[in-house]
């Protein structure tokens, strides 16, 4: 008997999921090419220098380390 009330609200319910998810689609608010291409620069900026800071931090402690060590 499950199986038959399952299968009998399976495609409805199917249906009804992906108009939703079309419905939420439709109240994205995209970014436009400006900003987009703004937000990439800023998180290029910063991934470049937190790199270049933890490259840093970790020469100083390598520094560190072989001076207490050897």
């Amino acid at each position: 008997m499950s199986k038959s009330k399952e299968t009998s609200a399976s495609p409805s319910l199917k249906r009804s999921w992906f108009q939703e998810l079309k419905a939420e689609f439709a109240k994205i608010i995209w970014p436009s090419k400006k900003s987009l291409a703004k937000q990439s620069v800023v998180v290029l900026i910063i991934a470049i220098i937190l790199g270049f800071i933890i490259a840093g931090v970790d020469w100083l402690l390598q520094i560190g380390l072989t001076y207490i060590i050897g």
